[in-house]
């Protein structure tokens, strides 16, 4: 399926709002120089915990502030419990809310912490709803930003948008083949039902020059090098790290508007990283 015009990728925001790193009080977004990372073949975190902690710090770090993230989104990203929290029954909860001064969201993110290269990468995950409301589940290149974007590579496992209520776009953006131009797929859930409506098991099955996305098992696009444009580089092959997030507006999605109920969660069951035989 040919790639929206619309859709940014959200990475070449990371890079312009790098000036935001220091807004959460106890924690900072300043990224970890690659060869620090420590990488494995094999992780998870089920989000057992007590409700109201924050996820772990073994794991995940946060992506902070606002101004738009280069895709004119309309959240800030915080990193209080408000927004980023275990419930207590095994999931992490990224709440969403509209407040008097404006949208408040969660991205977290295993850079510096842990990053995989191959196996299966997967996430059981219920997802928000409405229209403005742009959940995401995805990867970058574990050297980033020493390697800019597109250079570094990112992966979208999961990314949803309020309109397409029962669509995930599965996607890779790599140098030539980014943003409204990415290597880009779409699921559709049978019967047309929501993501809303249930957990769903959002994967990639990823051996060398070759990536596989999925759905609840289905394998609904399989992607090597043959699949680029003419000339452009597999950047696949290596480390990444995995983020979570939920934005609200932007060039993607749209922005709210009066159908779109507040507050709004993702809950995240699990996320997994397995060998692939």
């Amino acid at each position: 399926m040919p790639a929206d015009p619309r859709r940014w990728s959200r990475i070449a925001a990371i890079t312009a709002t790098m000036a935001y790193a220091g807004c959460g009080a106890g924690h900072s977004a300043a990224p970890t120089s690659p060869s620090t990372t420590p990488s494995s073949q094999s992780w998870s975190d089920d989000f057992d915990g007590p409700a109201g902690t924050l996820p772990s710090s073994a794991h995940w770090t946060y992506d902070l502030g606002g101004g738009g993230w280069g895709n004119q989104e309309l959240e800030t990203y915080t990193s209080d419990p408000t927004n980023v929290h275990l419930d207590g029954a095994g999931h992490l909860v990224i709440h969403v809310d509209k407040t008097a001064s404006g949208y408040t969201s969660a991205r977290i993110k295993t850079q510096g912490r842990v990053s995989a290269q191959y196996g299966r990468v997967e996430a059981r995950i219920r997802l928000p709803f409405g229209q403005g409301i742009w959940p995401a589940f995805w990867m970058l290149g574990a050297d980033f930003p020493g390697t800019s974007w597109p250079q570094c590579g990112e992966v979208d496992i999961m990314e949803n948008v309020g309109r397409e209520p029962s669509v995930n776009h599965g996607s890779l953006h790599g140098p030539g083949y980014s943003g409204g131009s990415s290597v880009s797929s779409t699921y559709t859930l049978p019967g047309g039902a929501p993501f809303s409506d249930d957990f769903h098991v959002f994967a990639i099955d990823w051996k060398p020059q070759s990536i596989a996305f999925s759905v609840d098992g289905v394998v609904y696009r399989s992607v090597t090098p043959a699949a680029l444009p003419a000339g452009a580089p597999w950047v696949f092959d290596k480390p990444f790290f995995v983020i979570l997030n939920v934005a609200v507006g932007g060039t993607f999605p749209g922005n709210p508007n009066g159908t779109t109920a507040f507050p709004q969660e993702m809950l995240v069951d699990y996320v997994r990283v397995t060998g692939v035989s």
